[in-house]
């Protein structure tokens, strides 16, 4: 059975015409032969709709019934879909996530998938049916509810891809595919027509959020051939390869960045065994995820300097954190800078291309842009530099590792 799966997010379903819109490519792949699989987000932001909800109730957020309110977003569209594929003469069926059912973790939240049942869905194109899944949901060993984070219908489409060893999964958004940069930052950038999965994985852990990383991660693992592509067009998009696709000249694909992003700094930190343990350890307790992280001072020095940077929506938690832990790690002071950015070039060119560190810290110097902390890996080199001069780093480095479209 040649199966491909199609997933549209929020704005792909937003309203009743641009679901006809997404019908009509469900049209095409069946006119070429292709068994379609869809998968739903939420219907726009019905998600963010359904958090506001809960606003002041933060001490419950943790809890199931938080993860069966917020799915409830993707019940909607799966079924406003599936009526619509009836009435366009397709016979639809909708699947939530425990109806088929997609197994997970026991957390509620940010829930990882274990496996998918996929008899339903098979049964389902046998009777020349679309299944429409809902996205972002699952159900663990204690029959509740559960949802896999922000962006997770990206990862559900994906997983269902590997279960059903599908021909292609196929992700629409409101953009065109990949670009090398943010084209509402930069006019020049360009649209990839391949990229790398490790470059892809990278951009989407950096900020750039056309895929959700964990299911950049499972295509990688699992082999899916994935393509991100317009909901709008329909048109050819961003396919994800395990070539290297870099050309000679092009050491550099993409320049992400991360808005979200706090600077904690701690001034006069005892210097000693279990210091960065007693640290990172409360942070961890409470589920906040610490990015860059940098020690300044030698190992002979009293006292050292530490500096992290966590989501700004763990901000004030971790205050709270560090205010608690000031007498047991005895630091003297702590700065908060929310006003940074964290922008990052990736490339597997990186790997045999020496000086691209030079060129990066470079350019910025020729702006007279300040680096607070450096994070680099085989494949990216992240800066974090003030927000404002956020726009104007991105397009430098843009330009100075060629990366601007060519003008027809």
């Amino acid at each position: 059975m040649n199966i491909i799966i199609k997933k549209f997010g929020g704005t792909s379903v937003s309203s009743i015409s641009k679901i006809e819109r997404a019908i009509s490519y469900i049209k095409k792949a069946r006119k070429s032969g292709y068994s379609v699989v869809v998968v739903v987000s939420a219907m726009g932001q019905e998600t963010d709709r359904l958090l506001k909800l809960t606003t002041g109730l933060d001490e419950y957020k943790k809890t199931d019934d938080i993860s069966s309110l917020l799915a409830a977003g993707e019940q909607i569209s799966s079924s406003l879909f599936s009526i619509l594929l009836n009435k366009n003469n397709i016979k639809g069926k909708s699947f939530q996530g425990w109806q088929l059912p997609i197994h997970t973790e026991l957390s509620y939240h940010n829930s990882h998938i274990l496996k998918i049942e996929t008899k339903n869905i098979k049964n389902s194109l046998k009777n020349n049916e679309v299944p429409v899944i809902s996205g972002f949901q699952g159900i663990n060993q204690l029959n509740r509810i559960t949802t896999l984070g922000r962006g997770g219908s990206d990862t559900t489409a994906v997983a269902l891809a590997a279960s059903l060893a599908a021909k292609r999964c196929d992700i629409y958004t409101d953009v065109a595919g990949v670009f090398s940069a943010d084209p509402r930052i930069v006019k020049e950038a360009k649209k990839i027509d391949e990229i790398n999965y490790e470059e892809m994985l990278e951009l989407s852990s950096l900020g750039a959020r056309v895929l959700h990383t964990r299911s950049v991660q499972l295509a990688l693992k699992y082999n899916v051939k994935l393509q991100v592509l317009s909901s709008f067009t329909g048109k050819k998009g961003t396919m994800l390869t395990k070539k290297n696709v870099y050309l000679e000249k092009q050491i550099i694909r993409g320049i992400a960045h991360s808005n979200n992003e706090t600077l904690f700094t701690l001034i006069d930190v005892k210097n000693q065994p279990g210091i960065s343990a007693t640290i990172f350890n409360a942070l961890s307790k409470e589920n906040i995820n610490v990015d860059m992280i940098v020690q300044s001072g030698s190992a002979k020095d009293a006292n050292v300097t530490y500096a992290f940077t966590i989501s700004k929506t763990d901000a004030k938690k971790a205050e709270a954190i560090m205010n608690k832990l000031k007498s047991k790690v005895r630091f003297n002071d702590m700065f908060i800078n929310n006003n940074i950015c964290k922008v990052s070039i990736v490339g597997l060119g990186m790997k045999t291309n020496a000086g691209v560190a030079n060129t990066m810290f470079t350019e910025l110097a020729k702006n007279n842009i300040n680096m607070h902390v450096i994070s680099t890996s085989e494949i990216k080199i992240s800066v974090l530099i003030d927000e404002k001069y956020k726009e104007l780093a991105i397009r430098s480095l843009h330009s100075i590792f060629k990366l601007n479209a060519r003008k027809k």
